[in-house]
């Protein structure tokens, strides 16, 4: 035998057992690894601990490891392999990964030092660690006013998108088209609509524009504000707080964050308030039972001793909320589980179909549902979105501190007061006025034109002092745009009644509600006319800011229909139709439209965005 060959058979041989060696480590022939329990304890601290001092970051940290890839409780041998100890330190290829408060590495160098150190890109982990979540957009297109006089949606008022958006592009990182919806961009913002002075919850307010990025063609905006009540006339609430505390949600921007986000609502809660605690990781449990709101002391430290480890029986939990609250419900009270979690279930029933059929079966209950939605990377935005849909509730992502005291403080009577269910909307338009329209978002509430009259269909919610906008862009007769799209109709006729003709009437808004106690809806209208129409620079700051937000909207998701649309003059329209600015929230939309046209344009980066 050779030397060349002795030398390649002692390197084969070398490999070998450094091979068998790594395979063995932390195993003898008679220790084997012991299997993973189907079912993780839920973690609850055994005393209150102070939380570090990081939630107040307008950015969020950055993706975890999977949950799977982090169980919380092995033994020493594991850490050899990359799992987690009981210190929550795992030691794996690339680096470790800390638990709250620690420094955190994935093989990339550093990502983020609680207190302020740079982060990272968004998309430098989305490769290997990005597995969101987002249901497909078709966007709404024109239709002919002759052939579909009918257009009919169900209003929404979650608000999640935007606050979505902006942790995408506070990460560096423009959003995944489908995150963006446009219709909850919109609903973000308060509106100065004139509060109601009849006998329905709601006022309506509509006004028509030229549409900013389609000169030739005009802008109908559609307002509802709801009626508010302060909190202190609001009825009895019985909420039930179901908790994600899997080990998915160990991260600063997770479950140390929800327990921040729910004790402001806490502070909030009379003595007339009950709040019962339910959690869930491997299995689902109750942490306190129903406590009244002014014992707030004995809530604050449930959530205190609350810790994350283990998978997601997501359902189990949503089972055991429900049953709860069922057990504690108010009559002619405000009965509502809140639901706190990244939304990504992998135990149980965890398909968002099975999901959604039991939030639908729950509904029936009479009680409602609130989902707040945390984290980055695995986040399940589709699976969220539908259970607040189905659950007769709302829906808001929580990116940070400020978000959480705006939704549960600022927005208390919004957020978990329904003041009128099912709502529907149908317009009407007339041909004679109008060529053809398109409704601007709302694409995953379209409803079919029999739904509008049909009290067993489910639509969204209005609660106490929220504003719902709808923009719908309109192409008037004779423009030439899109004209005989479709060939005149064999076997009938599309006259239009002489009334069509000489009415000064565009179209005709319809509204269906019911109030939250009753299954019957209840029908008004109202008229949009030709004589409404006014020159954009005369219309409202609330016209004009809508339509910025519109405008953004169609430019993050590189919208078809933009027409003219740029991040210039988005940025423009928004900044001179600021009006009443509450807490800057305006004004920091110019920011995410300078940080999306930078993402968009490295090149204007360097340019200042002109007015």
């Amino acid at each position: 035998m050779t030397t060349r060959h002795q030398s390649s058979l002692r390197a084969h041989f070398v490999l070998a057992v450094l091979l068998a060696l790594s395979v063995g480590i932390g195993c003898s022939s008679d220790e084997r690894m012991p299997e993973p329990k189907s079912k993780t304890p839920i973690v609850i601290k055994p005393e209150k601990q102070e939380q570090p001092d990081m939630l107040d970051h307008s950015t969020p940290a950055p993706p975890p490891l999977d949950a799977e890839r982090r169980p919380t409780q092995v033994g020493k041998r594991d850490r050899k392999i990359g799992l987690a100890d009981e210190s929550n330190v795992a030691i794996g290829i690339g680096g470790t990964y800390s638990g709250v408060g620690r420094q955190s590495e994935l093989g990339l160098g550093t990502a983020r030092r609680i207190g302020g150190a740079p982060i990272r890109r968004y998309d430098e982990y989305a490769p290997n660690f990005n597995t969101e979540g987002y249901n497909f957009i078709e966007e709404n297109r024109f239709h002919s006013a002759k052939e579909n006089a009918l257009s009919t949606f169900s209003i929404d008022v979650d608000k999640a998108s935007y606050s979505n958006v902006r942790r995408f592009l506070n990460y560096g990182a423009l959003p995944q088209k489908d995150a963006v919806r446009i219709e909850e961009l919109i609903n973000y913002f308060s509106y100065a609509y004139p509060q109601p002075n009849s006998k329905h919850p709601f006022s309506i307010t509509t006004e028509v524009s030229e549409c900013p990025w389609n000169p030739r063609h005009q802008l109908v905006h559609i307002g509802l504000q709801g009626k508010r009540i302060a909190t202190k006339n609001l009825p009895p609430s019985n909420f039930t707080f179901l908790i994600d505390v899997s080990g998915s949600m160990n991260t600063p921007e997770r479950l140390p964050l929800v327990k921040e986000s729910l004790k402001l609502l806490v502070n909030e809660l009379r003595e007339e308030d009950r709040v019962a605690m339910a959690v869930y990781a491997g299995a689902a449990g109750l942490v306190l039972p129903s406590t009244h709101g002014d014992n707030k002391r004995k809530i604050l430290d449930a959530l205190d001793r609350l810790e994350a480890g283990g998978s997601t029986a997501g359902g189990a939990g949503i089972e055991l909320a429900y049953k709860i609250a069922q057990e504690n419900f108010v009559k002619n009270g405000n009965n509502r589980v809140i639901l706190c979690t990244d939304g990504d279930f992998n135990v149980g029933i965890s398909s968002e179909a099975e999901l959604v059929r039991l939030i639908e079966q729950k509904r029936k209950t009479g009680i409602y549902l609130t989902v707040l939605g945390y984290g980055m990377g695995n986040y399940k935005d589709s699976k969220m979105e539908q259970l607040a849909d189905k659950g007769n509730g709302n829906y808001a992502y929580i990116d940070n501190l400020q978000e959480a005291k705006k939704t549960l403080v600022s927005e208390f009577g919004g957020t978990l007061f329904t003041i009128a269910k099912d709502v529907k909307i149908q317009v009407e338009f007339n041909p004679a006025k109008v060529q053809s329209y398109r409704l601007i978002g709302y694409e995953n509430r379209k409803l079919n034109k029999e739904d509008f009259n049909d009290d067993k269909k489910d639509a969204g919610e209005i609660g106490a002092g929220h504003s719902v906008t709808a923009l719908y862009e309109v192409v008037p007769v004779g423009i030439g745009d899109e004209e005989n799209l479709i060939d005149n109709l064999k076997y009938q006729t599309s006259a239009l009644k002489s009334d069509a003709t000489n009415s000064n009437e565009m179209m005709t808004v319809k509204f269906r509600y019911k109030k939250p106690d009753s299954e019957t809806s209840t029908y008004l209208d109202v008229p949009v006319l030709e004589s409404q129409v006014v020159k954009l620079e005369k219309s409202s700051d609330d016209f004009r800011f809508a339509a910025a937000v519109a405008m953004f909207g169609m430019l993050l998701r590189d919208s078809e229909h933009k027409g003219e649309a740029t991040y210039d003059k988005t940025f423009a329209l928004a900044k001179h139709a600021l009006g009443t600015d509450d807490n800057s929230i305006r004004k920091d939309f110019l920011e995410m439209i300078r940080k999306a046209q930078s993402l968009a344009n490295p090149v204007a980066e360097r340019t200042p965005l002109r007015d």
